[in-house]
């Protein structure tokens, strides 16, 4: 998976643009490999959680169901720092250099609520 990482970290760089201005019509602009390797890291979360309902619906023993949620949230957390860098290497940098500075004060309410 780390190799799919860094293919997607240096296509975020290279082949995609982030935020529009206004802030009803901001869009991230994701290249199709970036989009594609999201919805497939965003796929297989889904099965993993199907997987745990199944679980409780089988009884499984708490521990194991305890387990696979602790490897969800691993997997959530994986995706939300691939965003993360795209957001910071791209749409943060580039409102910075137009002047716009609230997005800082947005990129750290985001960060804080990815840290909860």
């Amino acid at each position: 998976m780390s190799d799919e990482r860094n293919s997607v970290a240096e296509e975020t760089t290279s082949d995609s643009i982030c935020c529009g201005n206004g802030e009803h019509d901001r869009r991230s602009h994701h290249s199709d490999k970036v989009k594609s390797s999201l919805i497939n890291r965003l796929n297989r979360i889904e099965g993993q959680v199907r997987g745990i309902k199944g679980l409780i619906e089988k009884d499984t023993y708490c521990d194991d169901v305890l387990n696979q949620i602790a490897a969800v949230q691993s997997a959530l957390n994986g995706v939300g720092k691939l965003l993360l860098e795209h957001h910071l290497k791209s749409c943060v940098i580039e409102r910075i250099q137009e002047g716009d500075t609230e997005v800082v004060a947005e990129l750290l309410t985001t960060v804080n609520k990815l840290m909860k």
